[in-house]
């Protein structure tokens, strides 16, 4: 199938046809899976009930992006719920990836919310154990971690694969999905971390997405034992980058955000600059430029965070796409037509029959079939 044809005929908000060995019916698994390089980026939720500030967001990544992370409180901080951003993208006939932490949920509470996102489309989800409470602005809040990103990927791909909750009990439609999970290759213990990826692959993850990338050297080391254990083969590996506005947001991301390595250079680089927004944007282009090259690399994960406008920017001038182009919600012919008739229903002085209205709507010109 085309990538320009990823699209269900029925209708653009439907799952796309089964494929042999396919966990899901998603855009994502299958440009992964067709050996292209994908493009995933994070759409960070509004502290609203308002759904259009999800779409004005959204759709900065319209035909940049195979995927849309719905981040579920990151940092422990309280937004919009990834569910409720998964229901609105897929409305849409946007890729999200619905991310689940574990700290928030027990058991009962996150398998009930993976069927709910699977009945509304949901293909992906990624996996996540979650930062502590006192990571964010209710400190006061009652953690759970009744599960860990293991055993939540070990309980979806239960659901999934054997049809079953975890006490037992069959479902009726397990939910297709493609597994993911995070990886850090830049936190000590450095040797353990593909050990830790091989430990993610055995609890079911298809696809990791990786912390931000700011020392490729470090990266190249981490995938060339990635290769000795053969784990690129059995997983799809997405190398997290993002741009940085100044120096000062760098030592500020240093300092204060778990798990993000930054080198002095990549600092000085940025204090060197005139225009160290533009600087950072570039630094974020180089550094897709060379992990791109780097064998098993499948993907980069954009996180542009206020800075998403960006994003089709960086992508676009990194070349990553290769020519392709993905998907991007379109008007479909046949919806002009049905708002064309709706207006003339309800604007219509005269009072139509129901007779009158099929004659009509009989009588109107049809859309070409594609």
């Amino acid at each position: 199938m085309s990538p320009h044809h990823d699209e269900n005929p029925a209708g653009a908000h439907l799952p796309l046809a089964p494929l042999p060995g396919h966990a899901s019916r998603g855009r994502l698994e299958r440009v992964l899976r067709r050996g292209e390089f994908a493009v995933t980026a994070e759409l960070n939720p509004p502290d609203s009930a308002d759904p259009e500030d999800v779409y004005e967001r959204a759709a900065v990544f319209d035909g940049w992006v195979d995927g849309i992370n719905a981040v579920d409180a990151s940092g422990a901080n309280c937004h919009m719920s990834s569910v409720g951003i998964c229901a609105l993208l897929t409305r849409m006939g946007y890729a999200p990836i619905y991310q689940i932490s574990c700290r928030d949920r027990n058991r009962i509470a996150i398998q009930g919310d993976v069927l709910g996102a699977a009945a509304m489309g949901v293909q992906n989800v990624l996996c996540l154990t979650g930062d502590g409470v006192q990571a964010g602005d209710q400190p006061g809040a009652k953690p759970v971690f009744d599960l860990d990103c293991m055993s939540l990927m070990e309980t979806i791909r239960t659901m999934r694969d054997e049809g079953r909750f975890l006490s037992g009990r069959k479902l009726t439609t397990p939910p297709a999905m493609f597994l993911g999970a995070a990886i850090n290759p830049f936190a000590p213990p450095y040797d353990f971390r593909p050990l830790r990826l091989a430990k993610k692959i055995a609890a079911g993850a298809q696809f990791v997405q990786s912390q931000y990338c700011f020392d490729v050297p470090m990266f190249r080391d981490y995938m060339a034992r990635v290769r000795d254990l053969g784990l690129h083969e059995q997983c799809f590996i997405l190398c997290g980058i993002g741009p940085l506005t100044s120096a000062r947001t760098a030592r500020w991301m240093r300092a204060n955000v778990p798990g993000v390595h930054i080198p002095d250079a990549v600092i000085a680089r940025l204090e060197g600059a005139a225009d160290q927004k533009r600087e950072g944007k570039r630094l974020c282009i180089d550094i897709i430029d060379e992990v791109k090259e780097i064998a098993g690399v499948a993907g980069i994960h954009v996180m542009a965070y206020r800075q998403e406008e960006y994003v089709a920017e960086i992508v676009h001038d990194s070349g990553v796409l290769r020519g392709r182009r993905p998907w991007r919600p379109e008007p479909r012919a046949d919806d002009a037509l049905v708002a064309g008739r709706l207006d003339h229903i309800l604007h219509d002085d005269r009072a139509e029959t129901p007779q009158q209205i099929l004659t009509d709507a009989q009588a109107a010109p049809h859309p070409a079939t594609p």
